[in-house]
């Protein structure tokens, strides 16, 4: 069963730092595109960051700059490094991955709040 599990997360006052970790289990994901996404209250989703197979990484504009995503491939894990945290990055967090060389994101996380206040 392919699971990926988040952890981090929490209340951070606004310039402060957090980091949030995906791990996946059920599989290798070293090929696969891993990103993150956020939701906000009476927000559509948006996309924040992803990183892909070859560890080439894409960012929201809205966070370029501040946050930073990574992979750990020996720990089938994703990270995302939140600094400089702002009142708007609060929302729900999700982690994604997709199938092997794919750009479509399959398997979600099962979500984390951040919380930044201002």
């Amino acid at each position: 069963q392919i699971q990926l599990v988040q952890s981090g997360g929490g209340w951070v006052q606004a310039g402060g730092s957090l980091r949030l970790s995906c791990a996946a289990s059920g599989r290798t994901f070293s090929t696969s595109v891993m990103g993150w996404f956020r939701q906000a209250p009476g927000k559509d989703g948006e996309f924040v960051a992803r990183i892909s197979w070859t560890n080439s990484d894409n960012y929201a504009d809205s966070v370029k700059g501040r946050f930073t995503i990574s992979r750990d491939m020996a720990k089938n894990t994703v990270y995302l490094q939140m600094n400089s945290l702002k009142f708007e990055d609060t929302a729900v967090y999700y982690c994604a991955a997709g199938r092997t060389y794919s750009l479509d994101y399959t398997y979600w996380g099962q979500g984390t709040q951040v919380t930044v206040s201002s």
